[in-house]
């Protein structure tokens, strides 16, 4: 692919979570569900075996199940992305699969355990991106925090498509899309990314993960288009009712990123189960209960419309 024909996606990225069936295995149909409600909802992409797909705990077996079952499901409707890192060899391992699958890119995720020097993860993500002809996303969390001069040597690679920001350092997020600009496209992927996506638009980040899309995907649109059109009064609203106080519950225990949208699934009748794999913990009643009270209101305050 020639590199100005490169592109990652933008608007609202889906991200797919992991069901588990009651024996504790992969629930293939419950996967494909959740693929086709997302494409069907009108989000621009699909990344499989990503953090909410719980690719900490995926065996390679259940990986390329779930990649599979995502390729079939989306249909050539929207582009597939999935989940590489970790074990460097690991790493690799998946890119080569993704791309005999028939992925159109992946999203690289920081390496394990490792607190490296900027050398060493330049080689880390080189050879990923490098490995194959994939488009591929690097994403800025945890232990892999990139410098200006670091993400610039990357550029050397065509593949290299997209930024994702997980770190939330807005002075360096300023310095790279200045530097850079539109070499690559800019995806904000903090935690509970419509908190903070004012304040990275503005900036030229026209992409983020929506974990609440799995669920309240007409709730996505509806923050997505009020922040674009600066529709103040409707942001406020959706703040006030539905974003900020899911983003509280979020914030009380470690890994409720991916338990409350399973949980949030749930709610709204979408039959994923609410079990996640180790370590991660289940929503906790209390929590649930609240979680069912925000959504009661989201409905009612913002119900969905026929034509969304």
């Amino acid at each position: 692919m020639a590199a100005n024909e490169r592109k990652a996606p933008t608007g609202i990225l889906g991200f797919p979570v992991a069901p588990q069936d009651q024996q504790g295995r992969l629930d293939t149909k419950a996967l494909e569900a959740n693929v086709r409600f997302l494409i069907d909802e009108g989000l621009s992409s699909i990344f499989v075996g990503c953090g909410s797909g719980e690719f900490h705990a995926l065996s390679t077996a259940d990986y390329r199940t779930m990649v599979e079952v995502t390729l079939a499901a989306a249909k050539g409707q929207v582009p597939v992305y999935t989940g590489v890192g970790g074990n460097i060899a690991h790493a690799l391992e998946l890119a080569k699969l993704s791309e005999e699958l028939g992925a159109d890119g992946y999203l690289i995720l920081p390496p394990y355990l490792i607190e490296p020097e900027q050398e060493g993860l330049y080689q880390y993500l080189s050879a990923i991106i490098g490995s194959t002809d994939l488009n591929a996303i690097v994403y800025q969390r945890d232990n892999c925090i990139l410098t200006l001069a670091t993400l610039q040597r990357l550029l050397e690679h065509p593949q290299l498509v997209g930024f994702k920001d997980g770190h939330g350092n807005m002075e360096n997020n300023i310095e790279f899309t200045q530097v850079i600009g539109d070499r690559l496209t800019w995806l904000n992927g903090m935690p509970m990314a419509e908190v903070t996506m004012p304040a990275y638009v503005n900036l030229g980040f026209n992409a983020y993960s929506s974990a609440i899309s799995n669920y309240i995907p007409h709730i996505s649109r509806l923050f997505y288009d009020a922040l674009l059109n600066n529709n103040k009064e409707l942001l406020n609203e959706l703040y006030q009712h539905v974003i900020l106080p899911i983003s509280r519950i979020r914030r009380q225990r470690k890994g409720y990123a991916v338990a409350l949208i399973k949980a949030g699934m749930e709610i709204v009748g979408l039959p994923v189960g609410t079990t996640v794999r180790p370590p991660l913990i289940p929503v906790e009643k209390e929590h649930y209960a609240q979680l069912e009270s925000i959504l009661k209101t989201a409905f009612e305050r913002f119900p969905k419309q026929a034509n969304q």
